[in-house]
């Protein structure tokens, strides 16, 4: 993962950077958002077809530059969204406002990203058909999204959809045009393995990223975020806040 070990990795110098990344440098902690940057960046070939499903304004919301770099270096970079939202992304060459179901394509894709994407999967054995319609045999899907079983999901689940955009708006200031409703069908690696194997693809990756953003907002707490997951990371345990990333090749 070349793009993840550094502190000024997206190109920025460590002077100008602020106290929350610094923070996460003293203690040796990379944000998930960086892992899955770096695995996309891996296999983002010169040339290739990349499908990037429900990405909406961005495909990485937090490095313009990496976008840029790799949206230049695909052949082709598509966006499928249901949101209007998708217009504002300066990336993708080509744009289609539906759903992943709804989308249809003459060429196969090597590559389909989805970020963020399959909590609100409602269908999941639709959405899989689909992608696997739409992947060439050898090609690779990326998922990049919350575990079901997170405190943070397991709130998200259960709260009332009218404070949904209230909470992720305190903790991460999220604008209500940017929240969607969650299903949690694709959250789990038990499920992910088994909408993807039945419908021809195989695991070729997978992995628990410990998120410690939660209270990143502030500065005590996000210290203390940091000193608890670097304790548990010594005992061997999981950060009990965590997101997944996998990857997924298409069968022949």
């Amino acid at each position: 993962m070349s793009y993840v070990g550094s502190l000024d990795w997206n190109g920025g110098s460590v002077e100008n950077v602020g106290w929350r990344p610094l923070l996460r440098d003293r203690y040796g902690y990379f944000q998930p958002e960086h892992y899955y940057e770096a695995i996309v960046a891996q296999l983002v070939t010169p040339g290739c077809r990349w499908l990037d499903v429900g990405g909406g304004k961005a495909i990485f919301p937090n490095s313009p530059r990496l976008s840029r770099e790799l949206a230049d270096r695909a052949g082709h970079l598509a966006g499928v969204d249901p949101n209007q939202n998708l217009k504002q992304n300066p990336f993708v060459r080509e744009q289609f406002i539906g759903t992943i179901e709804e989308y249809l394509s003459e060429q196969p894709f090597d590559l389909a990203t989805l970020r963020m994407v399959a909590e609100h999967i409602s269908d999941p054995d639709a959405a899989v058909q689909s992608l696997a319609r739409l992947v060439r045999p050898g090609g690779h899907v990326v998922i990049f999204t919350p575990y079901r079983w997170s405190p943070v999901s397991i709130i998200s689940a259960i709260i009332l959809s009218r404070w949904h955009s209230r909470v992720t708006g305190y903790f991460w200031g999220t604008k209500d045009e940017d929240v969607f409703p969650t299903c949690y069908k694709l959250n789990t690696r038990a499920a992910l393995s088994r909408y993807f194997s039945q419908n021809g693809f195989r695991e070729v990756a997978f992995r628990h990223l410990d998120n410690c953003q939660v209270l990143q907002r502030w500065t005590l707490a996000s210290r203390a975020e940091l000193m608890l997951w670097r304790v548990l990371h010594t005992m061997g345990l999981r950060y009990p806040e965590t997101e997944l990333l996998a990857v997924y090749q298409r069968l022949a």
